[in-house]
Parts: structure tokens; sequence; C-alpha cells
């Protein structure tokens, strides 16, 4: 246990130092010589657990050890330790002993009795270190203040359910592909397989409880994707037919792309920034057997990949805070910073003035995020219609995360 401590401490070290989660325990599974899958999974579960509680565990830490230890390292052993005490289903003493281990090998083991105090104080003043937390808004919710304070502001009469959107585990929703089979069937096979699951519309399905994707019946086959049901909601958005020339703007990793296939024959462009991500489009395309032209490019140089033919449909997908995707990634939350918000406000108007212009009269375009703060939505809108009088906007509709789907904005705009 002590090396999955170990690379768990490091994972979270990296974040704090400003990686992305999925990077840094990217980067440290790759040191993770000889793990079994079980092994990894921990990893994996224990790394998302420490950044889905971090505050609350640094609360608790500063309570037990006031002053900041001078070995890095051993502040994140602690938190993972701390995590796995209050939130694992580890033995206590296991956590303890293999903790004290590893920090046996740490700064020449001078901190091994520290490691060992800690944790045990942990586990006995547990009650009144609970008791602190919930008197502290940012280590309740598990939010940065600021964070906090802007939901409050944005959203008075829900921010307390984001927040606890936030801090749960997303559903493993599926979308069956209607080219290959239809959601009433795939149901059954599912049944038959001994997974359940809730039907959400004619195409989205949440598995009671998840599953590897390698389980599924006929993924491998292309008959069912695994997507968020907010996610899948850009698609139907899109007001597809048959024979359409649509435009996938920032279209990695392609389960946006891929939805709008299945529902029409399209002579669809895949564009992305990253030529790496790009190749995940594909894999995406092929698994599910249809077809797209992709283009590796900057959304907003059109002058680079654009052939000068107007697109009936264009999908803006535009980069953001992601707000609205926290549960998938916790450490988003701690790596934002009030600022990004006017810089990601700013690349959306820049791709929204450069992409306009590419849809064809009549044509219509979604404007899409996965934020849930209006200056990345509403106000972006608001600004975009201010000075584009051949916009009309059709439809708009915030997403605020729930138990059935992650947060994200769609405004549908026509060129008139």
């Amino acid at each position: 246990m002590h090396r999955i401590q170990e690379l768990a401490a490091l994972t979270v070290e990296q974040v704090a130092a400003g990686k992305s989660l999925t990077e840094a325990l990217a980067l440290q599974m790759a040191h993770a010589q000889g793990f079994s899958a079980q092994d990894r999974g921990a990893l994996q579960d224990i790394s998302f657990g420490v950044m889905r509680h971090w505050a609350e565990l640094k609360k608790v830490l500063r309570q037990l050890v006031p002053n900041v230890l001078p070995v890095p390292i051993l502040e994140h052993v602690l938190v993972v330790a701390l995590y796995q005490l209050y939130y694992s289903r580890a033995a206590s003493y296991a956590v303890v002993n293999e903790a004290v281990t590893l920090a046996s090998t740490i700064a020449k083991g001078r901190f091994k009795g520290v490691v060992n105090g800690v944790l045990r104080n942990a586990l006995r003043q547990r009650e009144s270190l609970q008791q602190l937390v919930a008197s502290d808004e940012e280590a309740r919710f598990n939010h940065p203040q600021w964070w906090i304070d802007a939901l409050r502001n944005n959203h008075p009469d829900s921010w307390q359910n984001i927040l606890e959107a936030d801090n749960g585990h997303p559903p493993m929703t599926l979308r069956v592909n209607l080219r290959r089979t239809n959601i009433d069937d795939y149901s059954q096979r599912l049944l038959g397989a001994g997974m359940h699951a809730e039907r959400l519309d004619n195409q989205a399905l949440i598995l009671t409880e998840p599953v590897p994707v390698r389980e599924l019946p006929g993924f491998a086959e292309g008959d069912v994707s695994v997507q968020d049901w907010g996610a899948q909601q850009a698609a139907a958005r899109m007001d597809l037919a048959d024979g359409m020339r649509v435009l996938d703007a920032c279209a990695a990793p392609g389960g946006k792309t891929c939805h709008m296939l299945e529902l029409a024959q399209l002579d669809l462009l895949a564009l992305d920034i990253d030529a790496k991500r790009l190749s995940r489009v594909q894999e995406n395309l092929d698994r599910l057997h249809l077809n797209a032209t992709l283009a590796t490019g900057n959304a907003v140089r059109t002058d680079e990949w654009w052939d000068g033919k107007p697109f009936d449909r264009i999908l803006a997908d535009v980069p953001c805070s992601a707000s609205g995707v926290v549960r998938r990634h916790p450490d988003i939350r701690w790596l934002r910073r009030p600022d990004d918000f006017k810089t990601f406000a700013q690349q959306q108007a820049r791709m929204l003035d450069a992409l306009w212009p590419l849809l064809a009269c009549g044509g219509k375009m979604l404007y899409a995020t996965c934020s849930i703060y209006p200056e990345e939505n509403q106000q972006q809108l608001s600004s975009f219609l201010a000075k584009r009088s051949d916009a009309r906007c059709l439809t708009q509709e915030q997403l605020l995360p729930t138990q059935r789907h992650d947060g994200f904005y769609y405004a549908q705009l026509e060129k008139v």
C-alpha cells in the first residue's frame, strides 16, 4: 500500500504545482510497474478522492500540524493517508502503518514519528475535527471561497445543490448508436449481461453501477459509447438533416462529432488544434464505423484550413473554464483563478467572430460550453448579438449539474 500512497502523494503534489490531475496521474501510472488493475484503480480513486476533499483534508492537517512541514512530499503523504482513513475502505491500522513505512524512506526518516502521531490523532479526534470542518465554508463544501461566492451570486437558488453535485461521483451514461441498434434492444442486452440502467431518452441510458467500458455489450463493435447526458444534448440541438455540410470546431475527443454522424448522413469537418487529440477522434470514428474529414488547425485562423465553402451547421464547442464538469475533473476548482474567466471570454469572442462568416445564410450555429458562469455564456451571447445584425438567438439554456448530467450551456444561433 505504501507504494500506492507514494504515487498518489506525488500526483497530488504535481496538481498543487499546477498540473492537471489527468496529466499528473498519467505520469505516475507510468511508474506503477508491476501494479495490478486493482492497484491502478486504487491509485486513481485515491488521487481523485483527495482532490474532491482537498480543502477539508488541508483544514484537518493544519489543525493537527499548525506549521507546514519542511519536506513538501510529507504534507501530501499525510493528506493521502487522511483521505484513506476517512473515506476509503482500507483498514485504519494498515493505512497508518504503511504511511509510517513510507515516511521512513523520506528525509532519512526524521518525520516518521510525526506521521504516526498525526494520523493516530486524526482517528482519535475525528469528531471534533469534523465539527471544525463544518464551521468553515471552504472546507465544508471543498471549493475555493471565491468559487463559492461566485456561485452564490450567480445561482442564488441552487448554489448549494451545484456544490453537492460537484463533490459527487459522475454517473456512467451511455449513448446507444442508433445506426446499429435501438435503446430497447440494447437495454435487454445490458440486462442479459447483469447490468441495470435507467432510460433517459431514446438514445441515453444511465448505468446503476459503473463498469469497465470493455465489459459493455458491443462496445468494441461500436454499438454504444460513453457520454454524459448533458453533452449528448449538443447533437440534438444542431437540427441536422442528411446531406448537410457541418463544421465541428474543437472536435476532440470526438464524442459530439460521432453523435452528430449517428443522427444524420453529413459532410462533416472535425477540426482541432491538437493533432494528438485529433487522433482520438479518428479512433472513435473507426470504432463506430463512421466517416468524417479531420483537420488540424486553429479555429480562429480560418484562412489556414477553410476551403471557402460555407457550412450549413457549425458546432462551436469553445474552450471554457470547465466549471460544469468539476465532478469529473475535481482538480479544476483548485487550478482555476478568478481572472481565468476573462481570458476564456476573450478566446470565445475571437472564435465566434472568426467562425460566423463561415456559416451559410439561413444556417445555424450552436454555441456550447461546459461552464456554469454567465461571463462565458449569457454575457458572451449578449455581446455577440449586439455587434452582429445578421445573427439571432433561437434558443438558449443553462444546464446546471445534477445527478443525471454535468453542467452545460447551449445557445442556438441563426444567420439571417
